[in-house]
């Protein structure tokens, strides 16, 4: 099993570039394969959920071609099987985006109920509500999601809890539904708006995303096209954060500062020093920060993705702040590990109180998902002595060469595998 082995109480310093959106790069992916024509996808993250889903994608039929590490093509003509196997879903919740995409395409898919890492219920009721609204039978069938149609018919939908996936998923079967779909109380991530955009290059008709209204005119065919995935804000909001905690003074590039709203209001909150450009934001942290309150939203509020950095943030922070998370209840399980470090925190229901402490101490923990875990780092990273953190599998779902740019901006941070190579580490830093 693979760790982290971190050399703490370094600021972070320099530039960091920041890879394309997983969350965009999955559901694009998903919908390129909704065209019979070469699509050409390119600034795809290198990490491990992208790659489980391009096999996905491979594996009902489509050719794919990984021209480099961030540059794919896609041809779904080839498809032959709409049924996506269960190995495939329990690595990466978001291979229900294929549900939309092939019942859009084909009328008929059959994809396994999703996993993905454990921070909290993720019903997929709002996309089953979409698809039955569209005209598709759907049941559940051993363990699987059968949805099938004879045709899909455009309606006027309501969904009753703001939901990304579902947004996105009930939004590429519409594409190609006939006539007039309009869906409100949607997501306004800027993933949604990526998609949008994507699905219109191949000659959809999507009106809106990124608002509360989006219209979407049925097309029978999708066509070619070459599109590159937008810059990964939680990659972007991750950096900030280590750069905020560990006193440090870092630049991320290749980001769309507009994405990073909700992140830079409450760096600049607790005591930060932060500066826009067009396509990258620096971030300086210098002397003492100070304690806020942080509510996770939806888009434009600040992202439940972002919350276990800012957590750590706001644990070396004068003061007490006060997390309260409105998205997913399981969120909170990086906290525990948290207080191994010294931390002082408290944890109610879906509200987490924490009194800030000078510094943390190095400790051995462990990372209860992809966001904590990359939060975790963080942690070491600004702690006194060596962190060990464990079960790193979900860091690298969702971050590529992550130790690599930590190191590029001063992080003493290395992957090891036995404890041999810890103890190798340890003589090497004294």
């Amino acid at each position: 099993m693979e760790q982290y082995i971190i050399k703490g109480g370094h600021p972070l310093v320099g530039e960091v570039e920041i890879g394309g959106a997983k969350n965009a790069a999955l559901a694009i992916l998903a919908a390129a394969i909704m065209t019979d024509e070469t699509v050409l996808i390119d600034n795809l993250p290198d990490v491990n959920d992208i790659n489980v889903l391009i096999d996905a994608i491979e594996g009902i039929g489509a050719k794919v071609h990984r021209v480099d590490r961030h540059t794919v093509k896609i041809n779904g003509a080839s498809i032959k099987n709409v049924d996506i196997e269960y190995d495939y879903i329990k690595k990466i919740r978001a291979s229900y985006y294929l549900l939309g995409a092939l019942l859009g395409k084909y009328k008929r898919a059959e994809v396994a109920l999703p996993g993905g890492c454990n921070i909290g219920s993720r019903p997929i009721d709002q996309h089953l509500k979409g698809f039955r609204a569209l005209g598709a039978d759907v049941d559940i069938e051993h363990g699987k999601i059968v949805a099938e149609a004879d045709r899909l018919v455009g309606k006027h939908i309501y969904f009753d809890v703001v939901s990304v996936g579902a947004t996105i998923n009930v939004m590429m079967a519409a594409a190609m539904a006939e006539g007039l779909t309009i869906l409100e109380n949607v997501a306004k991530e800027p993933h949604v708006v990526d998609v949008a955009n994507f699905l219109n290059s191949m000659g959809a008709n999507i009106r809106g995303a990124g608002t509360d209204v989006i219209k979407i005119r049925g097309v029978q065919r999708l066509h070619r096209t070459e599109y590159s995935v937008i810059p990964d804000q939680i990659e972007a909001g991750t950096f900030m954060f280590a750069a905020a905690a560990t006193k440090g003074d870092v630049t991320v590039l290749n980001v769309i500062p507009k994405h990073l709203e909700a992140t830079i209001a409450k760096l600049v909150e607790i005591g930060c020093e932060v500066e826009e450009f067009d396509d990258a934001v620096r971030v300086v942290s210098k002397g003492d920060l100070t304690s806020t309150h942080v509510k996770t939203l939806p888009y434009p509020g600040f992202p439940t993705d972002m919350q276990p950095q800012i957590g750590v943030t706001l644990a070396l922070c004068k003061g007490t702040s006060i997390i309260t998370e409105s998205i997913f209840e399981n969120r909170f399980k990086y906290l525990d590990e948290l207080a191994r470090m010294g931390a002082n925190v408290k944890v109610e229901g879906n509200s987490a109180t924490i009194e800030g402490v000078t510094e943390f101490s190095g400790a051995r923990v462990s990372a209860p998902d992809l966001r904590a875990g990359a939060a975790l780092c963080i942690a070491g990273l600004a702690a006194d002595g060596i962190t060990i953190v464990d079960d790193i599998v979900y860091i690298q779902r969702g971050y590529e060469r992550f130790e690599e740019k930590l190191r590029g901006i001063g992080g003493i941070i290395e992957k090891v595998d036995s404890e041999k190579a810890i103890q190798k580490f340890k003589l090497k830093v004294g």
